[in-house]
């Protein structure tokens, strides 16, 4: 025991001795070849940062293989057990979260599907990969972060990242850009301020339907909560599919999508909500099941009164002679869906939901009269483009100008300022792009809160790494690994 404690003493001393050339000389070759690796690896990195300022931290690296000026193992030439166990324990963890921070930051991540607005082409309980090479990593906004939490640290609830520093936004070269029906995940854009306690709807959407708006919220923190700012990296992560691309003027006729006066074939999964109306026979769990449709998806319309009755024969739906009328139930369904119900002899009628006037789309400032199935025409801002700005067309562009690009802008006196300046033009910094669910009636996308900056964009799903039935319970096997963008 003595002796073990006079070598460990002794190695220490020796280690941690010596100059430059001593303590090189000392190295050994696998270390020498491990270190090569690193460095080379390292080198890598910093050509595709294209951030010069980082290469000195190879000298850490050289002291952490090489010369170990710092002691970093300390820990092992002690004495104490129990400090040398600890300390492995600290090391390997340390270690772990540097590597999954990396791999996260400059790789991809999962991410879980929380919502029904991609069914069929994701489903609720999906964990899908999602790579952020193909368009580009982005170098982080906030780089003080705990690398397992977007925004909030689990069972503590406190922040999971530090403020400042703050860096501009740069996005490392990727393998593409986004392109049309691409499936991406996104930093939710109207998820800068945040009501703690009600973050659905979002703030900028309470501040126009809560009476008396912003000073109503900001005094009432037992409803709202606080209300915070998020940089764009801590945002939430949304998940769509790019309809709409830099440069393209984008219209939406009952429910069907044009990009620059051509309409564009849906996906193969795109659902519109539906009337299913029976002969009287309850749809039972086994046939929900066999069409896919979740718990979450489906319910049953009331027609309790004879102005209900009324409003069903309009759209369609069978009225007995009685005035009563059979069950009405109300799901999204696909093409082949529909197919098979209108198939089924006690189903009497498959009618497509009428869009009901929802006064709350984008822009939420100013009544266009467009709804969710009725949308535009609206031009997607460009990187470089100009577009010649008057009090009509503002609301719409406003957010990207003052929020996403950082202006100051004003109206007085029916003039336009940006930073002071009276203007009549503006010409943006960034691509925008415009994002929908394949549930088109049971999603918040652009139609609600408008375009999606482009440095907004966290990557593109690859595969299902495993996913969860909330309905039944335990895993879909069949899931696993599957293309999470099949119609690209």
């Amino acid at each position: 025991m003595e002796n073990k404690e006079k070598l460990n003493t002794e190695e220490k001393d020796v280690r941690q001795t010596g100059g430059l050339k001593e303590r090189l000389a000392r190295v050994k070759k696998s270390r020498w070849i491990r270190f090569g690796v690193v460095s080379v690896i390292f080198l890598v990195w910093v050509i595709w940062l294209g951030s010069w300022w980082v290469l000195p931290f190879w000298l850490l690296l050289a002291d952490i293989y090489l010369t170990q000026f710092i002691p970093w193992t300390w820990w092992k030439h002690t004495n104490n057990k129990m400090v040398r166990s600890v300390m492995s324990w600290v090391d390997a963890i340390v270690y772990a979260l540097i590597l999954v921070y990396f791999v996260f930051l400059f790789i991809g991540q999962n991410y879980q599907i929380p919502s029904s607005s991609l069914e069929k082409s994701l489903l609720v309980g999906d964990y899908l990969w999602v790579n952020k090479m193909i368009y580009g990593p982005r170098v982080p906004n906030t780089p003080l972060h705990f690398p397992l939490a977007q925004n909030t640290m689990p069972v503590l609830g406190c922040k999971s990242y530090i403020d400042y520093p703050q860096w501009d936004y740069h996005r490392l070269k990727g393998i593409r850009g986004v392109e049309r029906n691409d499936i991406v995940v996104f930093n939710f854009p109207a998820g800068d301020t945040v009501a703690l306690k009600v973050q659905n709807p979002d703030y900028y959407t309470l501040c126009e339907t809560v009476p008396g708006g912003r000073e109503t919220i900001l005094r009432n923190k037992e409803e709202f909560g606080e209300v915070i700012y998020r940089p764009v990296d801590r945002r939430e992560n949304y998940v769509k599919r790019c309809l709409g691309l830099p440069g393209e003027t984008l219209k939406i006729v009952n429910n069907v999508v044009y990009i620059d006066g051509k309409p564009l074939v849906d996906p193969e999964n795109v659902q519109f909500n539906y009337f299913i109306q029976t002969d009287g026979r309850a749809i039972t769990q086994s046939v929900w099941e066999e069409l896919g449709v979740s718990v979450d998806d489906r319910s049953i319309v009331s027609v309790d009164s004879p102005e209900a009755a009324l409003s069903a024969a309009s759209i369609g739906l069978q009225v007995n002679i009685d005035g009563t009328v059979n069950p009405i139930y109300q799901s999204p369904l696909t093409k082949d869906m529909k197919a098979k119900l209108e198939a089924m002899p006690w189903i009497v009628a498959v009618v497509k939901a009428p869009a009901v006037e929802y006064v709350n789309v984008y822009p939420i400032t100013r009544d266009y009269g467009w709804t969710r199935a009725n949308y535009g025409e609206v031009w997607i801002p460009a990187k470089g483009q100009s577009i010649a700005l008057t009090l009509d067309n503002l609301p719409v562009y406003e957010r990207c100008i003052k929020n996403y690009e950082g202006n100051d802008l004003e109206v007085r006196d029916g003039k336009i300022y940006i930073n002071g300046i009276e203007t009549n033009e503006y010409t943006f910094k960034m691509d925008y792009y415009w994002m929908m669910g394949d549930n088109r009636d049971n999603s918040a996308d652009s139609r609600y809160w408008g375009f999606v900056p482009e440095d907004h964009i966290v990557g593109a799903p690859i595969f299902v790494i495993v996913s969860f039935d909330k309905d039944k319970g335990g895993i879909r096997w069949n899931r696993l690994f599957v293309d999470a963008n099949p119609d690209k």
